[in-house]
């Protein structure tokens, strides 16, 4: 069984056909799939799924905290599975794939206690840009 659909049952959530499969087809490193590429995945192994169920499954999954929604330069969203391990994303500026990628060190630790402004941080997110081999 997948991590994330261990992690979706360890939370009591309902498995029907179309939750596993969308749960299923985002499994995996590095994976960060649009709304549309869930569903057209999806579909290929449970045809009778909608776009509707797609879209509704991975708002469940979002608000469940399970999948991370990740939004880059205007495009469309896509949908980061990696959502319980911390984790910066590198963003190909030409094609839009991205990468989980774990820096060492703390990028917070670089934010001077007088750029917070008081503010006590609790998240922040890195997004590194640059174009990709097959771009390049």
């Amino acid at each position: 069984m997948s991590d994330l659909l261990e992690r979706l049952r360890g939370r009591g959530w309902r498995m029907t056909s179309q939750r596993r499969v969308v749960a299923e087809v985002l499994d995996g490193d590095h994976v960060h799939l649009t709304a549309d590429e869930v569903h057209a995945r999806a579909a290929g192994r449970l045809p009778e799924i909608s776009r509707a169920t797609v879209y509704n499954t991975l708002g469940e999954m979002v608000a469940l905290g399970e999948v991370i929604e990740v939004s880059t330069d205007g495009r469309a969203k896509r949908y980061d599975p990696n959502a319980h391990h911390a984790h910066q994303h590198l963003v190909c500026s030409r094609c839009g794939t991205i990468r989980d990628v774990h820096p060492t060190g703390a990028p917070l630790a670089d934010l001077p206690p007088e750029e917070r402004f008081g503010f006590t941080v609790s998240a922040f997110e890195v997004t590194y840009r640059g174009v990709c081999p097959s771009c390049a």
